[in-house]
């Protein structure tokens, strides 16, 4: 890696890090978020300043860990400020700051930080920190019992990271994750299969990530985290939860010739993301959407991962997060959203017959700008799986009735936006890797396209027989999470949540 990963990315910990004495030491809440407000615009500044030189910089820049960098900087520019008015006036506000600027020294090491040992430990310490926030309301019976059974899953997800860090410093010969990727790639190319060594260690960095992404079937806590407060679920939803999604995305080169650990990330990822995208269809509650949202989105992800479409996936990461952040920071203004959506005509009704048109017209658009594209720009085409990703996500706006030429107009620009940001993420992750087994990419389309059809015909016949049957599972999340939570508790039973005269002491 370039002298660029040790100049000036790794400064952004110590950004947060050094804003956590002055923190702890003032007492007024006036004085006691300025550090951590001088920390955030800080750190915004030293990653503009560290692009800079990248762009100046003829030696292959840590392009990847700079642009999440760049992401961690910005929401925790943003989620410093509307903490700071969001909790005003409420006690525990020094406890808050801690932790929130131990969180981010934490996540921004993950990405900065060339070590393993040292990015399996910040992992592990975004994850006890995160609980802090998570629990910041002690008094509250749902915050702490959402917690506690995310900490039990946390910690699993560290043994199984230390043992990977373990298997990879062991087989690469050194910590360093540009040494640990030249000696797996350099054993690729040599043509021989990767030894058990390689293997397990991507089996359980799979796993690790699995496990911390909330995904099948220890997502539950995701879902039930709603008693934090909402910059801590911004927090949560478009950062700490896609670090998995981003270590993936680091070790592509161990992954892609991995075929196990692709399978389980495939398998995994692809249920979640269709079972938890049906459970959304059934929520009310906009904060619990969004939550099953982000299970249904770290499932697409990581089964874009397993597939080896890591551009895709790099900018499903970002504009996820950005997303996410935005929508849990302006989900108080859901209620003007409802009463002007109200004011609209009602929309014409879905046929299924309309839905696989869309389909069809978005495919087939898809193809003709990716043939024109490579014409006008020689680069590399995108698997039949990534077209079938987009066509699904881009047929709604072939079914613009009311306004065709804004639907069609809207079509090509997203569509052009995408392959400029694919060109970007290519550029970012500046790598070539090949692609998963075709058995992997069948089984990923139909559960993509039977997602799609299930939910097509759900929405054509909402008082059919299928929905009839399916939103009872639906709405109960298919009874995926009792089991884990009856687990936690007869194992290692929550603590009694502290009564709220024990907290009034604590004012900052």
């Amino acid at each position: 890696m370039s002298s660029l990963l040790f100049s000036l990315a790794p400064l952004l910990p110590w950004v947060y890090a050094l804003a956590l004495l002055p923190a702890a030491v003032f007492a007024s809440p006036s004085r006691l978020w300025l550090p951590a407000r001088v920390a955030g615009y800080l750190g915004v500044f030293l990653v503009l300043a560290a692009w800079l030189q990248a762009l100046h910089d003829t030696r292959h820049p840590d392009r990847l860990g700079l642009a999440m960098a760049g992401l961690v900087s910005l929401l925790a520019l943003v989620i410093i400020e509307y903490s700071r008015r969001y909790l005003e006036g409420e006690a525990g506000q020094r406890r808050y700051v801690l932790a929130l600027l131990g969180t981010l020294a934490a996540v921004a090491t993950v990405v900065t930080s060339g070590n393993l040992v040292l990015v399996a430990g910040a992992w592990i310490l975004s994850s006890l920190c995160l609980h802090l926030l998570l629990t910041f309301y002690r008094e509250r019976p749902q915050a702490v019992v959402a917690a506690h059974k995310k900490f039990l899953a946390s910690r699993l997800a560290d043994i199984s990271l230390l043992l990977a860090t373990l298997l990879l410093v062991q087989a690469g010969g050194s910590s360093q994750i540009s040494l640990i990727l030249t000696a797996v790639t350099a054993q690729v190319q040599a043509g021989g299969p990767l030894g058990w060594k390689w293997q397990g260690a991507a089996l359980l960095l799979a796993l690790t990530v699995i496990l911390k992404s909330a995904q099948l079937p220890v997502h539950g806590w995701l879902i039930q985290v709603m008693e934090a407060p909402t910059p801590v679920s911004a927090l949560l939803h478009a950062g700490v939860v896609n670090l998995g999604g981003f270590v993936l995305l680091r070790f592509a080169p161990l992954f892609s010739a991995a075929v196990p650990a692709q399978s389980l990330l495939v398998l995994i990822g692809g249920l979640t993301a269709v079972l938890a995208a049906l459970v959304m269809m059934t929520r009310i509650s906009i904060k619990v959407r969004l939550a099953w949202s982000t299970c249904a989105q770290m499932g697409l992800m990581l089964l874009e991962c397993g597939l080896g479409l890591y551009e895709l996936a790099l900018v499903h990461l970002l504009a996820h997060s950005l997303y996410k952040a935005h929508a849990f920071l302006a989900a108080g203004e859901t209620v003007a959203h409802a009463r002007q959506h109200a004011l609209q005509p009602p929309a014409p009704t879905l046929e299924l017959g309309g839905l696989l048109r869309a389909l069809l017209a978005a495919a087939l658009a898809l193809l003709l700008l990716q043939g024109l594209w490579g014409w006008l720009l020689p680069s590399p085409e995108l698997p039949l799986v990534a077209l079938t990703l987009l066509a699904i996500g881009l047929a709604p706006w072939c079914l613009r009735r009311d306004q065709p030429a804004h639907g069609l107009l809207m079509f090509g620009l997203l569509l052009g936006a995408y392959l400029l940001w694919h060109q970007a993420a290519g550029w970012l992750l500046d790598q070539h890797l090949a692609t998963a087994p075709l058995p992997l990419t069948v089984v990923a389309m139909v559960m993509l396209v039977g997602l799609h059809l299930v939910q097509g015909l759900l929405l054509a016949r909402p008082h059919g027989a299928l929905a009839q049957r399916l939103y009872p599972l639906a709405f109960a999340g298919f009874y995926l999470d009792e089991h884990f939570t009856r687990l936690t508790f007869r194992l290692w039973p929550a603590r009694a949540p502290q009564p709220l005269n024990a907290t009034l002491g604590d004012r900052a």
